[in-house]
């Protein structure tokens, strides 16, 4: 008898099943979270725009629009960072983000 060192094909099919499974439960829990992660990223620049909103109502005594806050440079896009959102500024100086209207 041959006493070769290595793996045989029934050995090499079941570590392919094995990191075949690990797969298949992470990839879901994976784009899950990233959807999640998307979410608080736009929570953030809402809160970040309103912080902008405050500072320019202390500099400039009134509400400013979104136009006026980026031709301040106060802030540099209206959109979420995923791009699926786009923040409005209401009469009382609150930041909300809502779901971009596609034309």
């Amino acid at each position: 008898m041959k006493n070769e060192k290595g793996f045989t094909l029934v050995e090499m099919m079941i570590v392919m099943l094995v990191i075949s499974v690990l797969l298949i439960v992470t990839i879901p829990n994976v784009a899950k979270h990233n959807a999640n992660i998307n979410d608080k990223g736009c929570d953030a620049f809402v809160k970040m725009v309103q912080a902008q909103v405050q500072s320019y109502q202390i500099k400039h005594s009134k509400i400013p629009t979104l136009t006026e806050l980026k031709t301040e440079e106060y802030i540099n896009d209206i959109g979420c960072p995923n791009g699926t959102k786009e923040v409005k500024i209401d009469g009382e100086g609150n930041v909300t983000a809502v779901a971009k209207v596609i034309q």
